[in-house]
């Protein structure tokens, strides 16, 4: 019989793609969405659908009941800005919709979860890049502290329960499905003023750095990381593995690259620095490669143009 995963968040930007992954390799696929930023046409033909809030009773029997071998959970607030403004409102989703999938999935026998968490907010700010694992963790957002406070539960499960837990801490995902609303999606931002031949604005020297990761590697590693072999819980760290390329690359060189990839330039502006904001930020992937045989494969010329194609396509 197929394996049976349920993706929380997997009509999302991410989500969808690590659902699509897992159809395409024989997973029997159960997608739970409470559909607030998540679209019903990026569900992929054959999963089946669930319309939940994580922090619903409906989501914690699906997980008692639904035979399911996997959690994979993608659903989450994940606007730092709403958690700076709310930080209830984001320990709520994050952490207690957490609990309640948990305890969904020690009722139901599930056998791993697999979970999105971030390398970019959890570690904070540090020149020591890039990031491996074991760097320092200090958030410097409420959004920051949910992640790492999910990643503290997830490892009590695994020592008291017996859970397999893999913790994946990405660096900053880009491709086809990211929303431009919002502020976590730069490239869908600078793609869709590109398509509109809108100026692109840039907060500050733009000399802050990312480490871009496109979302078809990110989906890959989730699928590795369902299937590799368990980790003891004997640190926090020992379950997380930083998923991203080890690269920086600055917003102004960001928009350049985007201009190049779509073939059409507009005037670049520079407005304001966000307080707040990290100054660089890039993950390393050794880990990845050791314990999951895992390395993105797609360059991030060539992301940016699948995903400015895709932006494009969407506005015909």
């Amino acid at each position: 019989m197929a394996k049976r995963v349920l993706v929380t968040g997997g009509a999302g930007f991410i989500g969808s793609h690590v659902a699509d992954v897992y159809v395409a390799n024989g997973y029997a696929v159960t997608v739970l969405d409470n559909l607030s930023s998540g679209r019903r046409e990026n569900i992929p033909a054959g999963a089946e659908f669930v319309e939940a809030d994580v922090r619903a009773p409906e989501a914690r029997a699906v997980l008692a009941t639904g035979g399911f071998s996997v959690l994979n959970h993608h659903a989450a607030q994940m606007d730092v800005r709403v958690s700076v403004r709310d930080p209830g409102f984001d320990a709520d989703v994050n952490l207690l919709g957490l609990l309640n999938l948990l305890e969904g999935a020690r009722e139901g026998g599930v056998e791993r979860v697999v979970f999105a968490s971030s390398g970019g907010v959890v570690y904070g700010e540090s020149d020591a890049l890039p990031h491996p694992e074991t760097a320092p963790k200090l958030p410097v957002s409420p959004y920051g502290v949910s992640k790492l406070g999910s990643e503290y539960y997830l490892a009590q499960y695994a020592i008291l329960h017996g859970i397999s837990v893999r913790s994946l801490r990405y660096a900053n995902v880009y491709g086809p499905r990211q929303s431009p609303h919002g502020e976590a999606g730069v490239v869908a931002i600078f793609g869709s003023r590109l398509r509109n031949r809108s100026g692109i604005v840039v907060y500050g020297d733009g000399k802050q750095t990312r480490d871009y990761v496109y979302v078809g590697d990110v989906a890959r590693a989730n699928l590795l990381a369902s299937e590799a072999r368990p980790v003891p819980p004997r640190s926090l760290d020992d379950l997380a593995t930083n998923v991203g390329t080890g690269i920086e690359t600055d917003v102004n060189a960001l928009a350049a690259t985007m201009m190049r990839a779509a073939g059409i330039e507009v005037p670049v502006e520079h407005a304001a620095a966000r307080a707040g904001e990290l100054q660089r930020s890039a993950v390393a992937i050794t880990r990845a490669a050791e314990w999951l045989g895992w390395r993105p494969d797609v360059p991030l010329s060539d992301g940016l143009r699948r995903t400015y194609e895709w932006i494009a396509g969407v506005a015909a």
